[in-house]
């Protein structure tokens, strides 16, 4: 067994934060999860370097957490070390048509950021509640785009502590997914290419992207976004709808009476809820339409 201790000592001799025993539920935008043993916030390649290595020799768990926006995490937390990326990944810079934005920063931070440059390409991430290196690892994509269709480049850390850059090329991106789906690698920063445009126009299609979203999901409620992926020739939305299921309740999980692709947490939900109404939408869709339902959102 691991000593914590090592860690604790590690983020005060190099300045990172440390936290034990914090409630995965404020990290989560299902506000769903039991507690991380260590939570960790790094700001530098220093300081992860530094962590990796040491969880490496104590044989300590080592989970990376970006804004929680597609995950399911157990009532019973996580042990070992959550680690988030804060400072030095959080960071935006522009050259010409290309942005390199750290994994850690906000994405619909990275869409106004574009806008004031003038650079199109990204209206379609706008009101993604995600971190641009979990997008960039799940391929967002809403309203047509993806992010493979403006990912020029990914930098990533590998667990032995190595720094290497992967061009678009490498990244083996299709729908919600990307090579990191099968690496445990660490998204650092992710470079785009973008194009000049009209700042009203791309103001615009951010806008019109926006106003839908509000319009069309429960917003108002904590939620994991889409629950299932888009199945062929079909949308999972219509499905669950056509099966009657909006307003399914189990315990504080319930198929939101606005948009059926979400489940949204309408009070003190638990993991179990969610996942036993996710077999529940599942089994009954099967059953009824044939169609099978592949959750999107990640269950730690």
């Amino acid at each position: 067994m691991y000593d914590i201790q090592i860690i604790k000592d590690l983020a005060e001799q190099l300045g990172f934060s440390f936290i034990e025993n914090e409630p995965l539920s404020r990290h989560t935008s299902f506000k769903i999860g039991g507690d991380a043993e260590m939570f960790l916030t790094v700001y530098s390649i220093e300081q992860l370097k530094a962590v990796i290595k040491a969880c490496n020799e104590n044989d300590i768990p080592l989970f990376i957490l970006g804004r929680g926006s597609n995950l399911l995490i157990s009532d019973d937390g996580m042990k070992g070390v959550v680690l988030t990326l804060d400072g030095d990944f959080k960071n935006i810079s522009v050259k010409e048509n290309t942005i390199t934005c750290g994994a850690g920063a906000n994405l619909t931070k990275l869409c106004t950021f574009a806008l004031s440059e003038s650079l199109s390409g990204l209206e379609f991430a706008y009101g993604i509640p995600g971190s641009v290196g979990g997008a960039a690892y799940m391929n967002a994509g809403a309203y047509g785009g993806e992010m493979k269709d403006v990912v020029a480049s990914i930098t990533h850390i590998t667990r032995q502590g190595e720094v290497k850059t992967l061009p678009a090329s490498q990244l083996d991106f299709s729908y919600r997914h990307s090579v990191y789906k099968t690496t445990d690698d660490i998204i650092l920063f992710v470079t785009f290419d973008l194009n000049l445009d009209n700042e009203k126009d791309i103001k615009a299609k951010m806008d019109d992207f926006m106003t839908r979203r509000k319009t069309k999901q429960p917003l108002e409620f904590p939620s994991a976004g889409s629950v299932f992926k888009r199945p062929q020739g079909n949308y999972a939305g219509t499905l669950i709808e056509k099966c009657g299921l909006k307003g399914k309740t189990i315990g504080g999980a319930q198929v939101s009476q606005k948009h059926a692709g979400f489940i949204i947490n309408i009070g003190d939900a638990t993991c179990n809820d969610v996942l036993e109404l996710v077999k529940y939408v599942q089994d009954t869709v099967k059953d009824e339409t044939g169609y099978f339902l592949e959750r999107e959102i990640i269950h730690i």
